[in-house]
């Protein structure tokens, strides 16, 4: 049987080791650390907000795994469009005041601390309110890459009932 001793001396170290099966096999990934700054912010999409809406991407697992991770704050008045999550979303409010809606319910006043569960499907918007700005951070998963399915504008009138 051939040493670890001599393969290190004789045939070029780790490498040859982990080719001949010396070596336990590593993941194929490892744990990733995203610095903070480290991924540009964004101006959401404008034909899926009304207002100034800016995107800082937290996180988008890679496969297997589906899930993926937003900080969005909301000027005054900024609001989402209508739109549903195939598998859900969760809104964790971090700053500011924000209106929720779903359709066909009345809208709900959200402030920091507070959680919301959107289940897959609900048609629904998200923003802030009138004066206040917003920052929540939205968690969702993809389904067959998509993570939202964007309706019509929130018109001003349904605003500011």
């Amino acid at each position: 049987m051939i040493s670890r001793r001599h393969i290190l001396a004789n045939t070029g170290g780790i490498a040859t080791l982990a080719s001949a099966g010396y070596l336990a096999a590593q993941p194929a990934s490892s744990m990733d650390i995203k610095r903070s700054g480290s991924q540009p912010s964004r101006r959401a999409p404008a034909e899926n907000f009304t207002g100034t809406v800016r995107v800082d991407p937290l996180f988008q697992a890679p496969e297997p795994a589906r899930v993926t991770g937003s900080s969005v704050t909301f000027e005054p008045g900024a609001r989402t469009n209508w739109h549903t999550h195939p598998l859900g979303q969760t809104l964790l409010i971090t700053a500011g005041l924000g209106w929720v809606q779903r359709d066909g319910g009345p809208i709900e006043e959200v402030r920091p601390g507070d959680v919301v569960w959107i289940p897959p499907g609900e048609k629904h918007w998200h923003g802030a309110s009138p004066t206040t700005a917003m920052t929540h951070i939205a968690i969702q998963e993809a389904l067959n890459g998509e993570t939202a399915r964007w309706l019509e504008r929130v018109s001003d009138e349904d605003y500011r009932r």
